[in-house]
């Protein structure tokens, strides 16, 4: 009997502690209810912010990664890959960040992260996600991104390419990587390509907010831009009249700063509901899929949404092709291009084997063995199932910090998140 009292005891303290921890965790929103939409869409607010110096520490700088590459002439402008780096005075330990999907290495959420780390002491290089068009252009190897272990493959190529580059210019004690949505997915692979390369033998890796499974993750994305009144070929209308809103709030404001006073009243001016919110998620990753699809279709002559026959030029416009590229969905990528491409390359490769080797569960044993491997996410991310994030607790134990609020990679910047991020490195 004491023994269950012990244990009954214990119990009611630990969900008394992890009430506190919830509690604790202060995320206030623009709107007086809290919704995962709008932490996505809005992010931190500046009152629970991490203070950080201002200004970008990072350098833009080219590099090729395919000495041979042909590149065709519509992205003539896209040779070289693109990255940024920011390197201490002495000795510190360096960061491989990866941006989400379609995210570039100059995105807000990368060069926040890079701001944090290298006030926090450490080098950094920022690189753009594998589904980017610049990625796609010069450092994808099959210019067919979405392939968890072809990806991570590039990532590592381009990763020891900057670092041949610059390894004499900097000291560098060890390595470590992160990356948030997308980026921390692809974290996850590349950490488990170098376990066998092992150029780097990274210390540490933190997945933010990735995907368990990469299909179930772009099937809720599709199923959000389906939230636009009227569907994606109302898209424009409904952008504009958004835009609008915001315009008419700015010309009545009697301060040209676009401050978080300006961003409350355009958000209550606008007032957009929750099913707007998902629309206005669903439509920036459509943005993204309708951009990767061309790209890929183009480089590949695939024939997919550009016919094949046709010789796309440096003066040709896209106009036409991308408008189509913006009614399809990664899941019509997926099921046109995707499966079918990695089908001629492997005649035995089933659909449903593909979608389950993109996903996290087909490395489970791996990241749950791996000491070296944390997770930060949120209890609401939009992008999961029902259900999908007691994956994190399960797989990765202690080291999992799911926060109660924050949506997808809304709270990024959140005090508590920046120093839970930093905290993971210094270990």
């Amino acid at each position: 009997m004491k023994r269950v009292l012990a244990i009954l005891v214990a119990g009611l303290w630990s969900l008394a502690s992890w009430a506190a921890v919830q509690q604790a965790y202060e995320f206030p929103t623009l709107s007086p209810e809290y919704s995962p939409y709008e932490a996505t869409v809005v992010g931190t607010l500046p009152e629970v912010e991490a203070t950080l110096p201002a200004g970008n520490p990072m350098t833009m700088e080219r590099i090729r990664i395919f000495d041979d590459r042909v590149v065709p002439e519509p992205f003539f402008f896209d040779e070289e890959l693109r990255y940024s780096y920011a390197w201490q005075k002495g000795e510190a330990p360096l960061v491989f960040m990866i941006a989400g999907t379609g995210g570039t290495y100059n995105g807000s959420k990368n060069v926040n992260m890079g701001r944090a780390f290298f006030d926090a002491g450490f080098h950094v290089v920022s690189i753009s996600s594998p589904t980017f068009m610049n990625f796609i252009v010069s450092a994808s190897r099959t210019s067919v991104p979405g392939h968890a272990y072809e990806d991570a493959k590039d990532l590592y190529r381009v990763m020891e390419k900057i670092w041949e580059r610059h390894r004499e210019d900097i000291s560098v004690s060890d390595f470590y990587i992160t990356g948030y949505s997308l980026g921390g997915f692809n974290t996850a692979f590349v950490t488990l390509l170098d376990e066998t390369r092992k150029t780097f033998n990274f210390r540490k890796a933190l997945l933010i907010n990735p995907p368990v499974s990469l299909y179930s993750s772009i099937s809720l994305l599709d199923r959000m831009s389906q939230n636009i009144p009227g569907g994606m070929d109302n898209f424009s209308l409904f952008f504009q009249s958004l835009l609008d809103e915001v315009s008419n709030v700015y010309t009545a404001s009697d301060s040209v700063d676009i401050d978080a006073d300006f961003l409350y009243q355009a958000y209550q001016a606008v007032n957009p509901s929750n099913e707007e919110l998902a629309a206005l998620v669903g439509v920036s990753f459509r943005l993204s899929s309708a951009s990767l699809i061309y790209t890929a279709d183009v480089i590949n002559r695939y024939g997919f949404v550009v016919p094949s026959n046709v010789i796309m030029t440096k003066n040709s416009s896209p106009g036409d092709y991308m408008r189509a590229t913006y009614q399809l969905g990664f899941t019509d990528y997926v099921h046109g291009f995707f499966y079918p491409y990695y089908k001629q390359q492997d005649p035995t490769l089933e659909r449903e084997q593909l979608v389950k080797d993109m996903s996290l569960t087909a490395i489970e044993s791996y990241l749950k063995n791996s000491t070296k491997i944390e997770v930060m996410h949120n209890q609401d991310d939009i992008i999961l199932a029902p259900g999908e994030i007691d994956f994190f607790p399960r797989v990765f134990g202690d080291r999992a910090k799911i926060y109660p609020k924050g949506g997808h990679c809304g709270n990024m910047s959140h005090r508590d998140n920046v120093a839970h991020m930093i905290n993971v490195f210094r270990q």
